[in-house]
This record gives C-alpha cells, sequence and structure tokens, in this order.
C-alpha cells in the first residue's frame, strides 16, 4: 500500500511540472513539494512584459508562495481595460479554487492596476501588496511629454493616464485600502527624463511621486526603474513585507 500511495504520489508531482512547463502563464507556480506560503499576482510594467518579473517570480516559488505571473498589452488599452478584460480574467483563472487572499507584486504601471482591482472589484481579497517604483501621483514625464506621437505610440493609452493633474487616474484612485509597502530607486539611466522630473527619482517617477497615502512602509533603494524588480535586495525585502507586512529597515 504505501509503495502504492509513493508511486502515485510521484506521478503527481511529474504532472504537476510538466503542465506548469506546459502553462507557464497560466497555472501558478511553486517549489513541487512545498507547502504553499500564499498567493501572489506579479504585475510588470508599462511597455514590458511578464518575463520582466521572471526573477522574482522565481524568488517567490522558492520561498512557497503561489505565482502568477501575468501577461497583459500594457501598450494597447486604457487602465480600465487592461484591468479588466486581461488582469481580472487572469487572477481568476489562476486562483479560483483559493480561499486565500491574494497578494501582489507590481513593477510601476502594474501598482495602479491593483488600485484600480481594489476600487472597482470588491470580488478580488487582496492581501499585503508591494509596489516598486509606482506612479502613485504621476509622473511628470507624463505632463511633458504625453502629447508627443512617439511617447503615444511607446506607451500608448495607458501611458497618457499616468500624469500628475489632480484629475489624472492615478491621482483620482485614493488612498490605499488594502496592506502596501512602496519600494522606489534613487538612480537613473536616462538623465534625460530626469531632468523633467523634481527632486530625485529613479528616471521615470520621482522618490516624492511613488507614496501612497495609506501604505504601511516605504523604501528607497540605490535602483533604477528599469532593473528595480530585479534587485536581490529589493527581492529580500519584497519577501520580509509579504510576511510580515513591513519592510527590514
Amino acid at each position: 500500500m504505501f509503495k502504492w500511495i509513493m508511486q502515485i504520489n510521484w506521478l503527481f508531482r511529474k504532472t504537476l511540472v510538466v503542465l506548469c512547463l506546459i502553462f507557464p502563464g497560466i497555472m501558478p507556480s511553486v517549489a513541487v513539494g512545498q507547502q504553499s506560503a500564499g498567493n501572489v499576482v506579479l504585475l510588470h510594467g508599462l511597455a514590458r512584459t511578464a518575463g520582466s518579473m521572471d526573477s522574482m517570480q522565481k524568488r517567490l516559488s522558492k520561498a512557497g508562495y503561489n505565482v502568477c505571473n501575468i501577461d497583459y498589452p500594457s501598450r494597447k488599452h486604457r487602465i480600465e481595460t487592461l484591468t479588466r478584460e486581461f488582469v481580472i480574467p487572469e487572477i481568476q483563472q489562476c486562483f479560483a479554487n483559493s480561499e486565500k487572499a491574494i497578494h501582489f507584486v507590481t513593477h510601476s504601471l502594474g501598482g495602479i492596476i491593483v488600485r484600480q482591482i481594489a476600487a472597482e472589484y470588491e470580488n478580488i481579497h487582496i492581501g499585503r501588496v508591494v509596489m516598486l517604483s509606482p506612479p502613485n501621483q504621476g509622473s511628470e514625464v507624463v505632463d511633458k511629454l504625453g502629447t508627443w506621437g512617439l511617447f503615444q505610440w511607446i506607451n500608448g493609452p495607458a501611458g497618457k493616464q499616468l500624469g500628475t493633474a489632480e484629475d489624472s487616474l492615478p491621482n483620482q484612485l485614493g488612498p490605499a485600502t488594502f496592506e502596501s509597502g512602496v519600494i522606489t530607486g534613487n538612480r537613473s539611466i536616462n538623465l534625460i527624463l530626469s531632468s523633467l522630473i523634481p527632486g530625485p527619482d529613479d528616471g521615470k517617477v520621482s522618490i516624492e511621486n511613488a507614496r501612497l497615502e495609506g501604505m504601511q512602509d516605504f523604501l528607497v533603494v540605490e535602483q533604477a526603474h528599469p532593473f528595480i524588480m530585479s534587485n536581490a535586495t529589493v527581492q529580500s525585502q519584497t519577501l520580509f513585507f509579504l510576511k510580515n507586512g513591513q519592510f527590514q529597515h
């Protein structure tokens, strides 16, 4: 009997690994044989793909989390449409049979999408959220360049929504209604864009505009906007916040 049970267990694990390889964007990933530490959704930034969050996904999976790394066409639609037609269906597909809260780790635009989810979708039980370089109060880059054809071609309709005006979407969504921690950078690899932003910035968003009213914690690291999610320290701090609701200062 014991040998028969072990064979079934082995077949189940092998089947799970094969399914995860075939459907990496659909099935949540977790280290095989490890008890789940919780559910986590990863949301990449503007003009990026789920691949930009791969190293974060591996780190969280290794720590025992069920990870759903969602890919969505960030350049094609407004934020409301991206949330409704792409992100919400993927979340429901990943965690349809789970009653656990869903944590989020986001980069840039992904943080605004989580706030949109919190505002419009009460059926999504949001747990803890770590936002990496989010334009929570918008970006002056959009204010200055948002009407340029090249900007619109690169960033699409969602990019135009990320200005700092009072009626911009980030400033209309209000304070956080969930446990949130923000990590942002103070290094830039784009001095031209940084020249458009008052104060310290990460090349896309000022440190001040990354802040979110109602957040639990805030951390500044020596990273630039495009690479912050791949930094080992940032990933460690992300795990610490998911577990403890605060960063390790």
